[in-house]
């Protein structure tokens, strides 16, 4: 058994990937995870990567920039990707998962591995010594969160996150709605589809920006993040701001018309069996009755059978940009990492993705190799370093998107095209990347 420990607190998406990254370069890996000792206002079960909003890990194509980080994980063995190829279901352009088969996937994976045990235990403080990883996500105790506002001088920063409901397939009245994905891309029966016209649309709205939200506590200031807005907030911002949003209705003809939707609800399959279909973009935190009463207004829902409802929780994030370096090590302590939503990023591939980082960083410096810093023209680079270059005053969780990535060619006036070339010139830096530094590093394969 190897002599080099590596310590992660969080069996999520970054730790499970910061796990099995640092395993597979012959590292020891004691993974922490609280849950089922401790649960929190956001998890429903004990599986390592749960996957607690929706199940989609969204564009699949190299024309999208989150598509573009996804095989640049490939490429670099992911243990997150493995898992997510192997449990996909049906969803148009886009990757989604059948979320119970991909956290049992992940978690079989990781309970094999022999260089990984899973410990489930409560971490209340920084340890003092050894290599640590903290990727206890946008949810993390409160005990070990004091422990990380004491140990980086900074307060916590905070938003509101929410998740949108899933609904009995059987419960769809389908005299109503039509399967489709948006201009008939990926699978035609990826989504299932509920059509609206105006006077429908309008009265939806009209109930959607009265009704009885779940009350912030009297200290709780809400402030949503941008990209993950409750549905009612959305609504609030304008008459027309849902219909140029999750409602937008191009790319859809209503068989039964022949005609394009004044607007459209589309509900994207959630399990393998298909059985459960998740709201797309009905994030919310309306009470639960007023979930039933208001979304049993959309036709083909009327008598809808919700198996969950939405939720809204608190997310909780650090200043990066003053905490952290590009190797999502600490500035303070070169032993101690940051990885997940914890350090500002938003998605669940960004997660997996710092955690990819921070595990390859801390086995290499365990073995007493200089950390990683990616190149800054790939995905996984480029967000490394916006998380840690960001202005610390204005620092707000994000995504990935190409507007992080060096710029295309000028030269090339179509957009898709210019996004293409941007996503190909990202993968050869990293094949480069992996060539120099981890081509004779366990668990790297390079080029597929």
């Amino acid at each position: 058994m190897s002599e080099h420990v590596i310590h992660i607190v969080g069996g999520g998406l970054a730790g499970s990937e910061a796990a099995w990254q640092a395993a597979n370069l012959g590292c020891k890996v004691l993974l922490f995870e609280m849950r089922p000792l401790r649960m929190t206002p956001a998890h429903h079960t004990d599986a390592l990567a749960e996957l607690v909003c929706s199940n989609s890990f969204r564009g699949a194509s190299l024309e999208n920039a989150v598509g573009l980080l996804k095989e640049e994980m490939r490429r670099l063995n992911s243990v997150i990707m493995r898992a997510a190829d192997r449990t996909a279901v049906p969803a148009g352009g886009a990757l989604a998962v059948d979320r119970e088969a991909f956290s049992a996937e992940v978690g079989r994976l990781l309970a094999n591995h022999p260089g990984i045990e899973i410990v489930r235990k409560e971490v209340t403080e920084i340890p003092d010594e050894g290599i640590w990883i903290l990727a206890t996500g946008p949810l993390t105790s409160e005990p070990l969160a004091q422990s990380i506002i004491r140990f980086t001088g900074e307060e916590c920063l905070s938003y509101y996150d929410a998740a949108a409901p899933l609904v009995n397939v059987e419960s769809i009245d389908r005299s109503i709605a039509f399967r489709a994905s948006r201009y008939n891309k990926g699978q035609d029966d990826a989504y299932w589809n509920c059509p609206l016209d105006k006077r429908q649309y309008e009265e939806f709205w009209q109930a959607l920006v009265e009704a009885e939200q779940h009350a912030a506590k009297e200290f709780e200031k809400r402030e949503y993040f941008e990209g993950c807005l409750p549905v009612e907030e959305m609504a609030r911002r304008g008459k027309d701001t849902l219909r140029f949003g999750p409602m937008k209705p191009v790319g859809l003809i209503d068989p039964r018309t022949g005609k394009k939707p004044y607007a459209v609800v589309q509900l994207r399959q959630d399990n393998r069996e298909g059985t459960l279909f998740n709201m797309v973009g009905f994030q919310t935190s309306l009470k639960w009755g007023e979930q039933q009463r208001i979304f049993r207004m959309i036709p083909g829902l009327e008598e809808a059978e919700f198996e969950r409802y939405g939720v809204i929780h608190r997310n909780t994030f650090i200043k990066s940009p003053r905490i952290l370096l590009p190797t999502l090590q600490t500035r303070k302590r070169s032993d101690l990492f940051f990885a997940g939503q914890i350090t500002g990023v938003e998605g669940y591939i960004e997660s997996a993705a710092s955690g990819l980082v921070a595990g390859l960083n801390a086995a290499r410096i365990a073995m007493g190799a200089a950390p990683l810093e990616f190149p800054r023209e790939t995905a996984i680079g480029s967000l490394c370093h916006y998380i840690t270059t960001a202005n610390p005053e204005t620092f707000q969780p994000k995504n990935i998107s190409f507007g992080l990535l060096p710029p295309g060619p000028a030269d090339i006036r179509d957009k898709r095209e210019r996004k293409r070339r941007v996503s190909e010139s990202a993968l050869r830096s990293l094949e480069r990347f992996i060539m120099e530094n981890l081509q004779k590093t366990a668990g790297v394969s390079g080029t597929r």
